[in-house]
């Protein structure tokens, strides 16, 4: 008489990893991939704020870079910002932390339109609440914030 009970427990095994990567491959990984369903306020909110990048802002010592320097928004009302870039020279908007919005993607201008030339403009939609710290990478010296609170509106 001969005992497959070793035999049957590596097929067992085998079975149950398979079933556990498949399990992960097709049910888990698109699930935590996937984009959030949002309100259409928070996608579209109805105001925009507005942040100038001043004159003159490559130069250390001027002292006002972005204008307002800390912004803040209300999720689903301002949600939306604007960087308008009134200097000559080009700037970047890059996050401190390397912030990936789920809906908008990376949150720096290098990643998706490069810099902003003067005159130019880059727009971000924030769609969770929290603090997002900024710079501009060619002048690291230009830092600023936006705080995306929770809108009781």
């Amino acid at each position: 008489m001969t005992n497959h009970a070793g035999g049957i427990s590596i097929i067992a095994f085998i079975v149950a990893v398979g079933i556990s990567i498949g399990y992960y491959q097709y049910m888990y990984v698109p699930a935590v991939n996937a984009k959030p369903i949002l309100p259409k306020a928070v996608l579209e909110p109805a105001e925009s704020v507005t942040v100038k990048i001043s004159p003159g802002s490559s130069n250390q010592g001027n002292g006002k870079f972005f204008v307002p320097k800390d912004t803040r928004a209300g999720l689903g009302v301002s949600n939306h910002i604007i960087w308008e870039n009134t200097d000559d020279v080009p700037h970047s908007v890059t996050s401190d932390d390397g912030y990936t919005d789920k809906i908008n993607g990376k949150f720096d201008t290098l990643a998706t339109i490069g810099l902003i030339p003067g005159g130019q403009k880059f727009e971000f939609t924030f769609t969770a609440t929290g603090t997002y710290h900024y710079h501009c990478e060619p002048h690291p010296w230009m830092q600023g914030s936006v705080e995306v609170t929770e809108s009781f509106a």
